[in-house]
């Protein structure tokens, strides 16, 4: 697919001691972060990007880092804008959640067709090699990396990377710097269950999907907003509004700051479902995605939002 490229800008900051963070700033839609973990033979990297171009800038930041070739590539999840530039590593094995790979394999590249003007530029799926369903625990010489199923939460099959000797949590999209949250599909209340559990890590460094590199307050900034979702839908659901009106009448509270906040609507589909469901987070798969997104794109003024990958 083809369509105008956007201006590439990329960061690379060591976060700890061999530890770094490949930024995409704004972090707004399609433009996620990745993590680099480096070891005496090699590095494993937390995510890809979303484009064929933005998969090779990343390729190009983690080769200047002299620190060897990817040996194993961790996704977080399986959305495209984490998923997409796994084929630009194709030595690496590729590890993931058992569900992610799933996922994959079901919705192909159908991120692209959400954008079609985006230039994507060549892609293909590259597939998980690996599976596992609760943890799994990486070594690199001394250095341990804990990957932890947690969830649902953003989606039904996220996964934090959680280096416990530096206290550096990779923790995807259960938590974004600057942006709304968005458990569309996943779960308002199992999101705040999963908080609990990474706050309780006792994090010093929060490396989140989207955004910049946070300390872990930003777990706290997310609870905050999704219990005020949880209110908003209470208050909706009893006077019989429909989510997208009900967000339309809550306005913005005191979340004015964050940016894509088309996403209240999808979180709210979420939030009623739930409100719907004896056990809430057992909900799943009970929200029309399609439908729930069209509605974001109503509270938006009727354009999509922009993806800027």
């Amino acid at each position: 697919m083809s369509g105008p490229v956007t201006e590439l800008r990329t960061e690379l900051t060591e976060v700890a001691d061999g530890v770094y963070v490949h930024l995409q700033p704004d972090g707004g839609w399609c433009l996620s972060n990745a993590g680099v973990i480096a070891g005496p033979e090699g590095l494993v990297l937390v995510d890809t990007a979303a484009t064929a171009a933005r998969a090779a800038a990343l390729r190009e930041a983690v080769d200047g880092l002299g620190r060897g070739p990817v040996r194993v590539l961790v996704n977080t999840h399986h959305h495209g804008d984490h998923t997409h530039g796994n084929g630009a590593f194709g030595g690496a094995t590729v590890v993931a959640h058992a569900r992610t790979r799933a996922e994959m394999v079901k919705n192909g590249l159908a991120l692209t067709g959400v954008w079609p003007d985006v230039a994507w530029g060549e892609l293909s799926v590259r597939l998980p090699d690996l599976t596992f369903t609760d943890e799994l625990t990486l070594y690199r010489g001394d250095r341990e990396i804990r990957l932890l199923h947690l969830g649902p939460a953003h989606t039904n099959d996220d996964v934090v990377a959680w280096l416990p000797e530096e206290r550096v949590l990779f923790a995807g999209d259960v938590a974004m710097a600057g942006s709304s949250p968005f458990v569309l599909m996943g779960s308002v209340s199992g999101s705040l269950a999963v908080l609990a559990r990474l706050r309780a890590l006792r994090p010093r460094t929060v490396v989140c999907g989207h955004g910049p590199v946070r300390g872990p307050e930003v777990l706290d900034e997310t609870e905050e907003y999704l219990r005020w979702i949880q209110r908003v839908a209470a208050e909706g659901r009893a006077q019989g509004l429909t989510p997208l009106v009900a967000a339309k009448e809550a306005g913005k509270g005191a979340f004015s700051h964050l940016t894509e906040f088309e996403r209240v609507v999808g979180n709210l589909h979420r939030a009623y479902a739930e409100l719907d469901e004896r056990e809430a987070i057992a909900s799943g798969r009970t929200v029309d995605v399609a439908e729930a997104f069209g509605e974001m794109i109503t509270y938006n003024g009727g354009s999509l939002p922009t993806c800027h990958a």
